[in-house]
């Protein structure tokens, strides 16, 4: 049995799929809020719990050979700060603490790329980024940055934990809309014409998925891997966009100072108004001062792990939205995604 916290989000889902295709018993803790249409419900064990509750993780651990440790609060903000703590951060504890005292062979804590992240660096990020507490931005880092300070030194001490970091994953599948899918989307449906001046990380999340397994089959514990692939600009990625869907390129760059302030009004409008997720967020657009330029080869090659171009994934994201009729009634039209993949037309070229 192998169990997948987090089992119902983006990645947790193609990683479900990748290892009912191997042949693996699956048990998935989710939280009973989170939609499920997308796992299949009739091949796997399925725990409706949260990660903040100790008992209802060891009742998930039990019997387990491996437990990947997905589940977390992927937002950039919540109404309430201190969840960031209690879920990412405590609930990792909850869920690494269990799955060792149950005897499983082996845990994969998911950790993140924007931790790795310095003040005024110039040179790329890798797998041996050492960071400290004082380059961490924002609530939702710190808590990612203390659990994954925690996976680490146990595994360094020579518990079975290894630690995988994913860039920004993209790809079809995205039912709660992580922040890449969001910005995305926000494009095609002509809600953003304007760019902040910043650079992205991207990779296919069926290839995260496919290099947690590898990782969980030879990767080292007490080691991070970096699983990412494609450095673009947010300007670039909006171009893809512009050139799949026929919508005007993007030419409005928003100064710094500009979009920070709109963050911060963004936010507060939130969390004393409308208590819905802001247009944008704080720790965002401060991230967007770092230089996100990664150079995941060494895990890539360890891992053997070969991802599809970047844009293959972001063509058959938008097919995606178009299939789910997030993008008007035009979208089957423009984006025939029963027809097969679209990216090798050549259309962002």
């Amino acid at each position: 049995m192998i169990l997948v916290t987090g089992g119902a989000g983006f990645i947790g889902n193609h990683l479900v799929q990748l290892l009912l295709e191997r042949g693996e018993t699956v048990r998935v803790l989710d939280l009973p809020t989170v939609p499920l249409s997308q796992l299949p419900l009739h091949r796997i064990e399925l725990i409706l719990g949260d990660i903040r509750d100790k008992q209802t993780v060891r009742r998930a651990v039990h019997g387990c050979r491996e437990v990947y440790h997905l589940a977390a609060n992927p937002n950039l903000w919540t109404q309430q700060r201190g969840s960031f703590r209690q879920v990412n951060y405590l609930g990792a504890v909850h869920v690494i603490d269990a799955a060792l005292e149950a005897g499983v062979r082996r845990v994969l804590h998911t950790s993140t790329e924007s931790i790795l992240t310095r003040a005024g660096q110039s040179d790329v990020i890798r797998e041996e980024q050492q960071v400290v507490y004082e380059d961490i931005i924002g609530p939702y880092c710190r808590s990612k940055y203390f659990a994954e300070r925690y996976a680490l030194r146990l595994g360094r001490a020579g518990a079975p934990v290894v630690v995988v970091n994913p860039t920004l994953p993209v790809g079809p599948g995205d039912l709660g809309r992580s922040p890449p899918t969001q910005m995305m989307l926000d494009f095609c449906q002509g809600k953003r014409r304007e760019y902040v001046d910043a650079d992205l990380n991207l990779i296919d999340v069926r290839d995260v998925a496919e290099g947690m397994i590898h990782v969980m089959e030879r990767g080292q514990p007490g080691r991070r891997y970096l699983l990412g692939y494609e450095n673009m600009s947010i300007f670039s990625v909006f171009r893809l966009l512009a050139q799949l869907t026929g919508l005007p390129e993007p030419r409005w760059r928003v100064p710094y100072p500009v979009a920070l302030a709109a963050a911060y009004v963004s936010e507060f409008i939130a969390d004393v108004f409308t208590h819905r997720a802001p247009a944008a967020t704080v720790t965002g657009v401060r991230l967007t001062r770092r230089r996100m330029h990664f150079d995941p080869s060494r895990s890539l090659t360890e891992l053997e792990l070969h991802p599809r171009p970047v844009v293959q994934s972001i063509t058959e994201t938008v097919a995606w939205f178009g299939k789910m009729g997030w993008l008007g009634p035009s979208a089957p039209r423009l984006f025939p995604y029963s027809r097969g993949p679209v990216w090798q037309s050549g259309i962002a070229s």
